[in-house]
């Protein structure tokens, strides 16, 4: 019997090498080093930390989850202990593991996201900056900087300056037309862009005719979202000439395929990661027996194949 070769699965988002394209997503996966009684990180094409602010931040507070028919609401509010504290604790272990470790950073102030790019640079192990301006659960920064393509580009500019790292962008679907505020990151030097962020939304306890969130409203991620946020990605695929990475209710193979379709260079794993902790590296292996089953050599020749009706 012919022996079946090993599919390559390593795909370049710009200087950014992954072993595969399986990521896990800002938020969803601690700072990594919370999974690894689930499975071996190694296997993943890379890490992305949970969100990191200059000073520690405590975030939103209680009631910050809910759980709706088919997805889940958030108003964390990006609780972290600050980089610093990050750089001492976590990042010496994560520098043990040869996945790409991303490092997802927002800041209420251009200066703040420069100020933590250089500290993250300055102290080695991180393979790539993942700039957070679009989460919708803060007074401050967050999605009031990526619903303004200006300003979205001076928080990119400032990054890409001050970064030895490729530098990707997390665009928010908050907006009236994304590809604008995709091109405006790409001119001001982005390397990548990742997207989407979350979704707002609201859920209401009916007896007692209450927001259910503390914050009121929070993001919606999960299933739900999967279709709008494949339709977003697709648009900017089409709309900008850097890698994009895909993102939003992908819980099953055929959901990362979609993405890849489309012309998503890697994907991250967001709510999955809360039914099922080892989802990530199970997806690796799906990938894997996926090209080998269909007889297709390199991953990358999946990457935008997609077919007009």
């Amino acid at each position: 019997m012919k022996k079946k070769i090993k599919p390559r699965t390593e795909v370049h988002i710009g200087d950014l090498v992954l072993k595969n394209p399986i990521l896990t997503a800002s938020g969803t996966f601690g700072y990594g080093l919370e999974f690894e009684p689930f499975f071996d990180l190694d296997r993943l094409g890379g890490i992305v930390v949970k969100g990191l602010s200059l000073k520690p931040r405590y975030g939103n507070p209680p009631p910050r989850t809910c759980e709706t028919a088919s997805g889940m609401l958030n108003a964390v509010g990006l609780e972290n202990i600050g980089v610093d504290a990050f750089i001492e604790e976590k990042l010496p272990l994560l520098k043990e593991y040869s996945c790409a470790i991303i490092a997802n950073i927002f800041g209420e102030h251009v200066e703040e996201y420069e100020k933590i790019t250089r500290r993250l640079c300055d102290a080695g192990g991180v393979s790539a900056i993942e700039v957070n301006v679009s989460c919708p659960n803060t007074d401050a920064g967050g999605m009031h900087f990526g619903i303004d393509p200006e300003i979205t580009a001076r928080v990119t500019r400032s990054v890409r300056e001050a970064s030895t790292v490729p530098v990707i962008v997390k665009l928010s679907p908050n907006v009236t037309d994304i590809k604008v505020i995709a091109r405006a990151a790409e001119a001001a030097g982005a390397d990548a862009l990742s997207l989407v962020n979350t979704f707002v939304g609201m859920a209401v306890d009916a007896c007692s005719r209450k927001p259910i969130l503390a914050n009121r409203c929070g993001g919606l991620s999960g299933p739900a979202i999967k279709p709008l946020a494949l339709w977003l990605v697709y648009q900017v695929v089409n709309s900008v000439r850097i890698p994009v990475i895909g993102m939003g209710g992908i819980s099953s193979i055929h959901d990362v395929l979609e993405f890849l379709i489309v012309g998503a260079r890697a994907i991250q794993v967001g709510t999955a990661n809360f039914i099922e902790p080892s989802i990530s590296g199970r997806l690796v292996d799906e990938l894997e027996k996926y090209l080998l089953d269909s007889g297709i050599p390199d991953v990358n020749s999946v990457i935008g194949s997609l077919i007009a009706a």
